[in-house]
């Protein structure tokens, strides 16, 4: 399912390139180049909770994995013009039921204002269980904003890309809801 979401976003990217290259703005709305890659990396934290009932995994016969986590991920995006296609990679150590967690994800976008986006993203989590709870792999789907400064009136702070904040909820195999919030520093 998510070979088919990635291929999908990325086909659809690829067959609106040449349309949306014919009437290529010089600079996107934030100045910088409407169509190229962008690197970022970021960090920031999140809470995860499995609110399912036993079954194996993350669950065991206490009920079910919760705890917070400090992340940090890189990845890259493409921009053809308003649209982002990218792809990111995570890691995190958690707390209390979670030991430790990893993930790869891709994800697409649209521009929003200046210096935002709008996301949803699809990939794959391993995590590693702690205290009695062992460890589980399975899909993660989820969505997001990055809002950037010159979207709050601070447009001349960190340069064009520069930080954003991102707030994303993620589910683990549609079994959990995890709210993130992260600082994102793109190039």
């Amino acid at each position: 399912m998510i070979k088919f979401v990635i291929a999908a976003a990325l086909g659809a990217a690829a067959l609106s390139l040449p349309a949306a290259a014919q009437d290529a703005p010089t600079t996107a709305p934030d100045g910088t180049r409407p169509f190229g890659i962008e690197p970022y990396f970021g960090v920031g934290g999140a809470y995860q909770d499995f609110d399912s009932k036993p079954m194996g995994g993350v669950f065991n016969q206490r009920g079910s994995a919760r705890g917070a986590s400090v992340d940090a991920f890189v990845g890259f995006d493409v921009q053809l013009g308003p649209i982002v296609v990218g792809v990111e990679a995570q890691g995190a150590k958690g707390f209390e039921d979670i030991d430790y967690e990893y993930g790869a994800m891709g994800r697409v976008g649209f521009r929003a204002g200046e210096s935002g986006l709008i996301f949803a993203r699809a990939g794959y989590r391993w995590i590693e269980g702690r205290r009695g709870f062992t460890d589980d792999k399975n899909e993660v789907y989820g969505v997001g904003v990055e809002i950037g400064p010159k979207n709050i009136g601070l447009g001349g702070l960190t340069g064009n890309s520069g930080v954003r904040l991102r707030l994303a909820a993620d589910t683990y195999d549609l079994k959990s809801i995890r709210p993130s919030a992260a600082l994102v520093f793109h190039f």
